[in-house]
């Protein structure tokens, strides 16, 4: 996709640009990322998320970059019918994303597509990271990116792809290679540096006590409530077990249960696996190698008095014998 069709499309509109709720450091890089590239052609966006910033390293990043992340609730009543969305490292029925006041004319998104959608400008591909497809914008109009902003896009990427060994691919690696000269390395340094908290290691506990294996599937709960960003480090955490090709972690929360895959197994492709999973009780979506999903506190409740067993045996069938 030309990224200049979009700047055409936004063009003396009112633009706000959306992330998946409870943004992660590449959702968060990748909004401001658009919103610095938009300044150059005299757009002015807002960034906008439903949730809550709920990991440190989010703080940290928002803090380090000055990045303004506006909470839609504290605007809900200034959005208007015509005002434009932009949907960045999500897309409209994925499941973490919610519908806000405003006509969704793009998403920009490094997710597989489940429900198709009539974008204006729709630019999807299977990356690493958001980040690196918000980079490619900067260096295919032979922009150079300041060095907050570099920097910024550089951490993004590093976060997502797992310090760039978790689906990343060349397009990614040529996104480090044009970010590189313009970063500022001490910042980068700083953020990478005490990103968990003492409460974190609380949750490490309880996935370790709880996790419980079929085959090479790795089942964890956590019993008490987590971050978004926590449950998927405490998936990636079981997969690190010799014993485990698949790893499901889930964590009962005040609205519902969130649940975080992680697969390296080939025959499992882990955002199929969770959008079979929890059909009919939740939603969920996401990559071959990682996803996530959610199901509300009304609908586990009808699960009845077993519905952890039900939810294992949702996943074991949904992997079809794969492990």
């Amino acid at each position: 996709m030309d990224v200049r069709e979009l700047i055409k499309i936004c063009e003396g509109r009112k633009v706000y640009i959306q992330t998946h709720n409870f943004p992660d450091p590449d959702a968060i890089a990748s909004a401001y990322g658009l919103q610095r590239l938009f300044e150059q052609f005299g757009i002015t966006s807002r960034i906008i998320y439903v949730g809550r910033i709920d990991k440190i390293s989010t703080t940290k990043m928002i803090e380090t970059f000055n990045i303004e992340l506006t909470s839609h609730d504290s605007i809900s009543s200034e959005l208007k019918s015509d005002d434009y969305i932009i949907c960045v490292d999500s897309q409209k029925n994925a499941g973490n994303i919610l519908d806000v006041t405003g006509e969704e004319i793009a998403a920009i998104d490094h997710h597989p597509t489940f429900v198709h959608v009539d974008y204006r400008y729709f630019d999807q591909r299977i990356v690493g990271a958001c980040a690196t497809i918000i980079t490619g914008y900067f260096r295919d109009l032979g922009i150079k990116p300041d060095k907050k902003t570099a920097t910024a896009l550089l951490y993004g990427i590093k976060m997502d792809t797992l310090q760039f060994v978790r689906g990343v691919t060349p397009e990614d690696i040529d996104a480090f290679k044009f970010l590189f000269d313009y970063i500022d390395k001490d910042t980068l340094l700083k953020l990478e540096g005490n990103n968990m908290e003492y409460k974190d290691l609380q949750a490490y506990g309880e996935a370790i006590e709880n996790i419980q294996l079929y085959g090479c599937a790795g089942f964890s709960k956590v019993e008490f409530a987590c971050p978004d960003a926590l449950i998927a480090i405490l998936s990636d955490f079981i997969l690190s077990l010799i014993e485990v090709e698949v790893a499901i972690v889930y964590s009962e929360r005040e609205d519902g249960v969130k649940f975080s895959i992680r697969s390296e197994r080939a025959q499992v492709n882990a955002g199929a696996v969770i959008k079979k999973a929890l059909d009919g009780i939740g939603s969920g979506g996401g990559h071959a190698a990682m996803a996530g999903g959610f199901v509300t506190k009304e609908s586990f409740e009808k699960l009845g008095n077993y519905a952890d067993d039900v939810i294992r045996d949702r996943f074991l069938d949904a992997m079809n014998g794969a492990i």
